[in-house]
């Protein structure tokens, strides 16, 4: 099995950015531990962050095709971004969203996710545990 595993703007600041929300490990932590998970259970994974809309947009349209999976944290996007919901829909790739903090706890204006529309499923608020979840979704649920 193949996953894309995107992650969105600010990720790449990862334990810089906000430590109390989503703590003091790195980005390069967050790709090393999902990497570790991804070896775990056989699965190629390809990782993609980007601070840019389009970008994201594009890395979607180009799994169509090659990847099996994707796992996604649009992080600011996920309450915006109607662009990436529709590349999601479009590729109809099993997805399933992930994010660090626990949204639906935060500010009113992060409860809604458009990317979360076009997904199976949502892990949030499980920190890193969040995309080992994600990964062992799209490996319970493979057709």
């Amino acid at each position: 099995m193949k996953i894309l595993v995107i992650n969105g703007p600010n990720l790449n600041m990862l334990g810089i950015r906000e430590p109390g929300i989503y703590g003091e490990r790195s980005y390069e932590a967050l790709v090393d531990f999902v990497r570790g998970v991804c070896e775990s259970h056989g699965v190629e994974a390809t990782f993609f962050q980007s601070n840019h809309e389009g970008a994201i947009v594009d890395a979607i349209q180009e799994a169509y095709g090659v990847m099996d999976g994707i796992v996604i944290n649009p992080a600011a996007y996920t309450h915006t971004s109607v662009a990436i919901l529709d590349a999601l829909k479009a590729v109809a790739i099993p997805a399933v969203e992930v994010h660090l903090s626990d949204v639906s706890a935060r500010e009113e204006f992060r409860h809604v996710s458009y990317a979360g529309m076009a997904c199976q499923a949502t892990f949030a608020g499980y920190g890193f545990d969040g995309y080992r979840m994600a990964v062992e979704y799209l490996l319970e649920h493979r057709g």
